[in-house]
């Protein structure tokens, strides 16, 4: 049913509470876990943090995708890791079809009113447009 999973991680606490159940998922189907990151490059944010901040961010992001695929390693499943530059929801999306992807698992705040008005929902985002399933796991503030 799922041999591509995709986990987009950013570093958070509830990214990181999402992880042990990609794992589950990927030992039961035998799946081959996918850890993205994305370097947040919409037009808003590069003019105010530059190139300098986003050579930084991907650093950090290739840090949080090497620590998740050995961790998954270590457990045997297999995992690959990669980190781009594009709007968020996008770039998830683009990946998800580009990978052969069969799920997506991501984080959720359960930010509502004008918090989430105001701060917008990546993982909202993808779930409106994915062409695939996406598994939401809440976040435990």
């Amino acid at each position: 049913m799922y041999d591509n999973i995709l986990l987009p991680v950013d570093g958070s606490p509830a990214a990181e509470e999402s992880i042990p159940h990609v794992f589950g998922l990927a030992e039961q189907y035998d799946a081959t876990v996918h850890v993205l990151f994305v370097v947040n490059t919409n037009r808003d944010t590069v003019g105010v943090i530059g190139g300098t901040v986003l050579d930084a961010l991907e650093q950090e992001g290739q840090q949080v995708v090497d620590e998740v695929v050995e961790r998954g390693n270590e457990r045997g499943i297999e995992v690959v890791g990669d980190v781009i530059r594009g709007s968020p929801h996008e770039a998830i999306i683009e990946y998800a079809e580009d990978n052969d992807i069969d799920v997506i698992v991501m984080a959720t705040h359960g930010r509502t009113g004008v918090e989430r008005v105001l701060l917008g929902s990546v993982t909202e985002r993808v779930v409106r447009t994915s062409p695939v399933p996406v598994l939401t796991v809440r976040a435990s503030e």
